[in-house]
């Protein structure tokens, strides 16, 4: 099961080994100070663009080598490794307790393609963005002004995406691994998987908690299309479950279709 550093232990009085490799652990850090510094740059204006672009330039250069790594790297790092398809996927999902694996687990490979796919879009789309001001991307010039204000918009777009994606694992999973870590060493590895569990239940329910207690409640138009359709990717996972007692490959796809729509609807449909 991967450990901190990406070490993995096997069966007990086994030598802890590297899981990822120095290349891939490289750029994992280095990607974590360049979109660090990208979006610190982003907000302490102007006269920093020019750090800014050159941050995006090297994420770009980052990303490119780890999907690259992807294909030519060592076992842990190649796709082939680690990403499945949608049913194992759900056995995985289904498999009580659930399987330890060494590097990304079927549903952690996901979170890895999202996170890859939100990069390259965007320090590509910052390429040709501009602030309607004074900064532009070098491939500007090769746009027309409304072409370029799309992609600017996209890029803005992605960004929260990417925020997303970058704040959710850190939000939800270190205060619980620390812990777990900690207790297993003290050989209290009841109370770990207790930790983890109840930790759950925790994430499904507070960050929805703080969202209600900030929310304006203006239903406007957008606000209520994403409730429709909440419910109804809600429905369809519910009647699964009533009816056939377990999660089904259409029922994930159907539910998660929902929140494709809702994106259609949001940059295609909505002003």
């Amino acid at each position: 099961m991967p450990m901190a550093g990406g070490r993995s232990n096997g069966e007990p009085g086994d030598a802890s080994r590297l899981v990822w490799d120095l290349p891939l652990r490289l750029t994992h850090w280095v990607l974590a100070l360049t979109v660090t510094g990208a979006w610190a740059t982003h907000y302490a204006g102007s006269r920093w663009f020019g750090w800014h672009r050159g941050l995006g330039y090297a994420t770009l250069v980052l990303v490119a080598f780890r999907i690259a790594w992807g294909f030519v790297g060592t076992r842990h790092a190649r796709f082939a490794g680690f990403l499945r398809g949608p049913r194992v996927v759900l056995d995985y999902l289904r498999s009580r307790p659930l399987p330890a694996t060494a590097g990304h687990n079927p549903l952690g490979a996901l979170s890895v393609v999202a996170m890859l796919a939100s990069l390259l879009l965007q320090a590509s789309t910052g390429l040709c963005a501009n602030d309607e001001i004074s900064s532009a991307g070098p491939f500007y010039g090769w746009l027309t002004p409304a072409a370029s204000n799309r992609i600017s918009a996209l890029h803005q777009a992605n960004a929260k995406v990417l925020l997303a994606l970058v704040i959710a694992p850190i939000a939800t999973e270190l205060p619980e691994k620390f812990n777990s870590v900690l207790w297993i060493r003290q050989r209290k590895d009841t109370l770990a998987l207790g930790n983890i569990t109840g930790a759950m239940v925790f994430q499904s329910t507070f960050p929805v908690s703080i969202g209600l207690v900030f929310t304006s409640w203006q239903l406007t138009g957008d606000a209520l299309v994403a409730g429709l359709l909440a419910l109804v990717s809600g429905t369809v996972f519910y009647t699964t479950l009533r009816v056939r007692h377990t999660l089904t490959w259409w029922s994930l796809g159907g539910a998660g279709s929902v929140y494709f729509i809702y994106l259609v609807y949001v940059f295609a449909i909505a002003d």
